[in-house]
């Protein structure tokens, strides 16, 4: 048995999410238990630094490294705070913030990802070794370095006799697809990043309300608006929805540009805020429908959500009647949190690192080979 804590900040960049877990067994036999979670918000301005830098703000070397260092003392600010009045973790996984995401090109290019925070300051701040930079050894392979809990949700979220879809709603969307175990002898996997999850979503709430909002809670402003499906059908003619996984994507294609195209194209039909949150929120769960309906082999007898757009209520909503009488749930109905899944799953990655176990699955992220994932900072002790 192991205690680890899981670190990450998604492409939403709202904070810290932070998991304190117990971990045993291998694969197979994986158990996991959430003792403690929580997010950590960033201070504003070092979260304003971070979204500038994703949508393409220069910096110098003096700059960025010192940026690095100011997300790594974050985290490490995290994983003291997940500990008090707790169990003390003797290892750490850190995805850190990724900024910048150019996914391999044809297979004639090696992808290139980066996330900041780095792994040795962690280690350093807080004595506890720490292992971070988790896509470079699946790039390194000439895959996309995402998704990478794929391999995770299958030990702890696969059925027997049920095919699954593991639907995260974090900035991006990615899904993972489980083939029922009991039929397709645990072959068949899939994953792959479909396309905006909240990302546009946060970008219109704090373009519409001038700054008050991050978020639209529970999808509440969305939902008093009607989506238009004109422009829905024209926003799922974007090329990445069309290309085959396996993908990744980010906030470098759908970031803030892409919104003002969005608020362009929108003008012709006099849409009010909430119908442009409406239509934006239609348009995260058509690409999800779209892409089990074009990708999968079948479709799956259950969805299960995770991520911070799990709380949107609209959105799940909506999701539902796109999928008919497949049920949306979330994964906390079947015995895993939710809002730290992300978390608790770098938690497992830097546990497999340690046991010196594969953490990716080349038929997810069209790496060449597995992997050991993540790079090992050792504490001073």
């Amino acid at each position: 048995m192991s205690i680890v804590i899981g670190l990450i900040s998604g492409t939403s960049v709202d904070g810290i999410d932070t998991a304190l877990v117990e971990i045993q067994g291998r694969e197979v036999d994986l158990q996991v238990k959430l003792l403690s979670g929580e997010t950590y918000p960033y201070l504003d301005s070092l979260r304003q630094e971070i979204l500038e830098v994703c949508a393409g703000k220069a910096l110098s070397m003096a700059e960025l490294a010192r940026l690095d260092d100011a997300i790594a003392v974050q985290f490490a600010q995290a994983a003291q705070k997940i500990q008090v009045n707790q169990p003390v973790a003797e290892l750490i996984g850190s995805h850190g913030q990724t900024v910048f995401h150019r996914p391999p090109h044809n297979g004639t290019e090696l992808g290139y990802s980066l996330q900041l925070g780095r792994g040795s300051l962690i280690a350093d701040l807080t004595v506890i070794d720490t292992i971070s930079n988790f896509r470079a050894a699946d790039i390194d392979a000439r895959g996309h370095g995402a998704p990478l809990v794929s391999k995770i949700d299958a030990c702890l979220l696969g059925h027997p006799t049920e095919n699954r879809c593991i639907q995260n709603i974090g900035g991006i969307s990615n899904v993972t697809y489980l083939p029922a175990r009991d039929t397709q002898k645990g072959t068949g996997m899939k994953g792959w990043d479909i396309g905006p999850g909240n990302t546009l979503l946060d970008i219109a709430v704090q373009h519409l309300s001038q700054g008050t909002k991050n978020y639209d809670q529970n999808g509440d402003w969305a939902a008093s608006g009607k989506p238009c499906q004109a422009l829905v059908i024209q926003w799922l003619q974007e090329p990445y929805f069309q290309i085959s996984p396996p993908k990744s994507t980010g906030r470098e294609l759908f970031g803030w540009d892409y919104f003002q195209q969005c608020l362009t194209d929108a003008q012709e039909y006099h849409l009010s805020d909430a119908d442009l949150l409406a239509t934006l929120t239609e348009l995260t769960v058509s690409a999800i429908a779209h892409s089990y309906r074009t990708f999968l082999p079948q479709m799956p007898d259950s969805v299960f959500l995770c991520g911070g757009g799990s709380h949107n209520l609209y959105l799940k909503d909506r999701l539902q009647a796109q999928l008919g009488k497949i049920p949306v749930m979330t994964t906390n109905e079947v015995g895993l949190n939710a809002d730290y899944k992300e978390a608790i799953s770098f938690a497992v990655l830097a546990y497999w690192r340690q046991l010196n176990i594969h953490g990716n699955l080349p038929e997810v992220t069209n790496a060449r080979q597995p992997r050991l994932l993540g790079e090992v900072h050792l504490a001073i002790k």
